[in-house]
């Protein structure tokens, strides 16, 4: 799991873009982030919508590969939209919640519904432009310590979630290590295992949780108490 602008960009001119569908009900919001993203190298805003129902509308018509999703919008919100749109039956699209702040409630709850992380609406547009890429290569944005706030004020319900999947004593300590925002690489340094094994715990890890990411596994740490606001590994 990273950071938004965390390390350089992987994706460029030459190879296929990063197709993008950009979800918010404020108009200038929405038509400057598609001015300036468009702008960036490897990411082709393929569509807009002003509201959840229109964004899984549009998703359905047009395929992107990732959403920017603004959770407070009209009919339906952007928690509803990322869980219907994770439910669909078609591969999925991966989610980034856009948001004003990072101590929103519908934040946590759109991360737990899956969303594949978070960016603020202020951050520079590289930052965001990174967040998509990242996202768009199946890792995570993740900030831990925005993450523990915001679960330590408002829990998601799920702390049961822990306790039946029966992980083991390794992989509740590879979950662990995820919530402190560690990378695979940064996991198997520090366990001194391989890189390899590191990928085979995350994905007991994730499929005993039903989490849908790394982002959502890491939730349901926090608000299981498998780790506490506070930890730093």
């Amino acid at each position: 799991m990273t950071g938004a602008g965390s390390r350089p960009a992987t994706t460029g001119p030459a190879d296929t873009p990063v197709t993008l569908l950009i979800a918010d009900d404020d108009e200038v919001t929405r038509s400057g982030l598609r001015t300036l993203l468009a702008a960036q190298p490897g990411i082709a805003v393929v569509g807009e919508a002003s509201d959840g129902v229109e964004a899984v509308e549009q998703v359905r018509r047009l395929r992107p590969d990732v959403v920017l999703m603004d959770v407070r919008m009209p009919r339906r919100n952007g928690i509803e939209a990322t869980r219907q749109l994770l439910a669909e039956p078609a591969e999925p699209p991966k989610v980034v919640v856009i948001t004003t702040f990072e101590n929103d409630g519908y934040v946590t709850a759109a991360l737990g519904a899956g969303a594949s992380g978070f960016v603020l609406k202020r951050l520079p547009v590289r930052q965001i432009a990174e967040a998509v890429r990242v996202v768009a290569e199946g890792e995570a944005i993740l900030f831990p310590a925005a993450l523990r706030r915001m679960v330590a004020a408002r829990p998601l319900g799920s702390a049961e979630a822990l306790p039946k999947a029966a992980l083991t004593e390794r992989e509740e300590e590879v979950l662990r290590l995820m919530a402190t925002g560690l990378s695979n690489p940064e996991i198997a340094q520090s366990l001194l295992v391989s890189l390899e094994t590191v990928k085979t715990h995350v994905g007991n890890v994730l499929t005993k949780l039903g989490a849908q990411n790394r982002t959502h596994a890491v939730v349901i740490a926090y608000e299981s108490g498998l780790v506490v606001p506070g930890f730093t590994g």
